[in-house]
Order: C-alpha cells, then structure tokens, then sequence
C-alpha cells in the first residue's frame, strides 16, 4: 500500500465532493483496484478486488490519520465497499452517513446513498460536464436523456435554461431528481418522463426541439441500453429533435470503446452533426489510456 501512503498526506479536503484517489485510472501501478472519495462528511474507500484483513487495516489506519491530519475535530464517517461481478457490499467502518445526505458540486446540491449499491446518486467524473452544461444553457430548451437522478437537469436550470425534459426508465431515480430540484430552489422549469427513450420519440418530438441534448446512456445495461448495438438507434433520432445549430453531448463510460467507436457512429449515422470538440475529464480522473475514460463529445447540427 506504499503508493496509496504516499498520496493521501498530499490531498486536501474540501467542501465539495470529489474524487481523491483514483487508481482506476492505472497511473498508480499495482493500485488499480482501489478509489478514494469525499462525500462531505463522509469518505468512501472502494475496491474492486477482495482485500486481505491486513490490507484492509493498514489502508483504514492510514485513512483514520489523514482524517487526523485534516480535520482534527471532526468524527471520522468511513464507508468500505467491495465491488466484483456486478455484487456490491457495502459496510460502515467509523462514524455514520447521513440520513439525507446531502452533497455540493459547482454550487449545486445533490441527493447521495453511499450504501444502496453502486450508483451513488451522482457520477464524479462527470463533473466537468455539468460545469460545461451550467456555463452554456442560458436560454436554452434541453433534453436531457437517460436523465438518472437530473444533475444536468439542475445545472442548466441554474445556468438559465428556459425549460428541461428529463427522461429516464427509472421512476425511482426521476423521483430523486425532483428532490434535487427542490434541494436547489428550482421548483418550476423541468419535465420528469419515466418512459423508454426508444418508445417515446413522439412525445420528445412534440416537446421539443431542442437546443441542447445530453445523452448520458449506461455502457451495458440490459433491457435498457448496450452501447455496442443500441448507439446508433439513439443516434438516427437526435437530428431530428435539434433546434438550428442544436447541440449535443454524447457520454460513453466504457472502457473497451474509444472515441472512435463513437465518431464512427455518428459519422455513419448522424451525418449532419458536426464534432466540435472532447470535454476534458476532471484531473483527478487521468487515465494511462485516456480512450479508456469517461468520452463526453460535443456535436453541433450542421
């Protein structure tokens, strides 16, 4: 555990959440497995391989230090999760999680469950695609797609969007998305459709167009969305929902498939959209293959 010793003394804590070791990224060789992140007030240590008891220990005593370090009167609020084969478990080591827990990014308050699972509520990697959304939906229809718990819902809302539709299979997750809006004094401007994207085009049509669409779909989700097959089902649609010069924001998070794979669709099924350019992932999220992080590209209909 050298190189996670080594690292923690050097990283601050602050008031919005983050990511603060991510050894996902495979700069930090022989740690790959091991991730780090601040939920204000609480820290979370993830691992995607069974640790040994004394790993486990050395790497919680270091944690428990950094916390001295950090925040000498505060309790320490330690989450471990275990991740493999689609299995999560979840155990609290030190001091206790919020019953609301309620986190900030960019100005912005979110909803979090760091002991429900994988999906925490919000992904922070996509930080700096929200930041990107809030700084360029002043007076813009948006659509945001496979909307999840609405974060870009609420940036844009704060960055002056006239009005979003959020569309997202899961109720439950649309239900936290309207609590984000209330958490963020936004109680008017958003639409929450609980349907099948690929059965709705009709509605988005009649709702729209739009002047910015964000798709943020899961990699490989089954009976929802895959990625490898279902891209360029989405992708035949967007034109048609884009106001002149509409612009959109097409996500990937999967590992085995690069920008090309993503170009290549668009190029071949959405001819009239323009690449604009790659929105920068956070620092902290740096990869030793950036093809295999988190892709946000920018498109502009010609």
């Amino acid at each position: 555990m050298k190189r996670f010793l080594q690292v923690l003394p050097s990283l601050t804590l602050g008031d919005d959440v983050c990511r603060l070791f991510h050894g996902r990224g495979g700069l930090y060789a022989g740690y790959e497995h091991l991730c780090l992140d601040w939920y204000k007030p609480v820290l979370l240590l993830t691992s995607f391989k069974m640790l040994e008891s004394e790993q486990l220990d050395e790497l919680v005593t270091a944690i428990v230090n950094f916390w001295q370090q950090q925040r000498p009167n505060e309790p320490l609020n330690l989450v471990y999760q275990y991740r493999q084969g689609g299995q999560t478990l979840s155990e609290l080591l030190y001091g206790q999680v919020p019953e609301q827990h309620v986190v900030s990014e960019n100005g912005a308050h979110f909803l979090v469950h760091l002991l429900r699972g994988q999906n925490h509520g919000l992904f922070l990697d996509m930080a700096n695609g929200r930041a990107w959304v809030k700084q360029h939906a002043k007076h813009k229809k948006v659509l945001n797609l496979f909307a999840y718990t609405c974060g870009f819902s609420v940036v844009a809302l704060q960055g002056g969007a006239d009005e979003v539709v959020n569309m997202d299979m899961s109720k439950g997750a649309l239900s936290i998305g309207k609590q984000n809006h209330v958490l963020n004094d936004l109680p008017a401007g958003a639409r929450y459709l609980g349907h099948d994207i690929f059965k709705s085009w009709g509605k988005l049509t009649k709702l729209g167009p739009y002047d910015l669409i964000v798709a943020d779909p899961p990699s490989n989700q089954r009976g929802s969305f895959v990625a490898t097959k279902d891209y360029d089902r989405l992708l035949k649609r967007l034109p048609d929902l884009l106001a002149p010069q509409g612009e959109v924001l097409l996500c990937l998070n999967a590992p085995e498939l690069g920008c090309d794979f993503l170009m290549q669709q668009v190029a071949s099924t959405a001819p009239t959209l323009t690449y604009v350019e790659r929105i920068a992932n956070p620092q902290v999220f740096a990869d030793i293959d950036e093809q295999k992080s988190l892709k946000v590209l920018r498109y502009r209909l010609n």
